[in-house]
């Protein structure tokens, strides 16, 4: 993978990765349905601009099935169990269970659309998966049953996303179809968030929560995410699910006070060393041996 790749990958992961501290300040007050309405409506304000232009607005009428599609998978069930989950778990929790959708994607993709591996590959997202599991224990921070199976079925559906984009959109233009999703899921969330309004306006802090979550997070992340999977694909663009976990865990320390043990620290250089051998580009295995 090209160097401009890696920091794409990178500058990607620590804005996705301070996410979930946004999504902790902001929740509480904003409640997870209101909040991520708030951050899908903020977000189209950035794409709009764009797919509107007279290039792209006639590339929408012969995708909108799976701009819909896509909207709920990607955008609207995911955000709101991530939303959901912090309201029992801490930041860095909802970074480290996330980083299992570069794991879950490779397993999608591998059955559902046939994409080869390499043994480097495997072995990377193994060891990768294992220093998820390291940094996952009652001295990093604590988090309720119910909070983490939110945050695994939330990250199981940005894989399936994943793997749907990389399966359907092989013609087509992915500004277009991810752009129209975050519309499409900002519109089809407004009559739902009517119902969860937050009985008082939120507070100075949550509201600039909210902003960075839809202008930074998701309408400038997720032009970095059309780049890269234009790029370097759907899947391997997976892998910044890695990241993830070393920034989630970052951004808690620094501004929410969330420490960090050493277990945490040795469980980030696993998954680093994961990354580095699951985005290797030797021989690829032939399925039968996978099987």
């Amino acid at each position: 993978m090209e160097f401009k790749y890696w920091v794409l990958l990178v500058f990607l992961g620590a804005l996705w990765g301070s996410a979930f501290m946004f999504i902790k300040v902001a929740t509480p007050e904003y409640g997870p349905v209101a909040l991520v309405n708030a951050r899908l409506i903020i977000a189209s304000l950035i794409f709009l601009p764009i797919l509107l232009r007279k290039k792209y607005l006639p590339l929408l009428a012969p995708i909108w099935k799976h701009v819909l599609i896509l909207s709920v998978i990607n955008n609207m069930i995911p955000f709101t169990l991530f939303s959901y989950a912090s309201l029992g778990s801490s930041s860095n929790i909802l970074a480290i269970l996330n980083a299992t959708t570069a794991f879950n994607t490779m397993v999608i993709a591998y059955f559902w659309i046939n994409e080869s591996v390499t043994f480097k590959q495997i072995v990377g997202l193994i060891l990768g998966f294992i220093g998820v599991i390291i940094l996952v224990n009652p001295q990093n921070s604590a988090a309720t049953l119910i909070s983490s199976i939110s945050c695994l079925f939330a990250a199981a559906f940005y894989s399936l996303s994943t793997v749907f984009i990389q399966k359907n959109s092989a013609k087509t233009n992915k500004l277009v179809l991810i752009g129209w999703s975050i519309v499409f899921s900002a519109v089809l969330m407004m009559p739902i968030s009517y119902i969860y309004l937050p009985e008082s306006i939120p507070s100075f802090e949550a509201n600039i929560a909210a902003v960075w979550l839809g202008a930074i997070s998701t309408g400038l992340g997720f032009l970095g995410y059309v780049r890269l999977i234009d790029k370097i694909g759907a899947v391997k663009t997976s892998i910044v699910a890695y990241f993830l976990p070393v920034f989630g865990i970052l951004w808690g320390y620094i501004f929410l006070d969330e420490k960090i043990s050493t277990s945490v620290v040795f469980g980030c250089l696993v998954v680093l060393i994961g990354i580095f051998l699951a985005t290797s580009n030797n021989n690829k295995l032939p399925k039968r041996i996978l099987r």
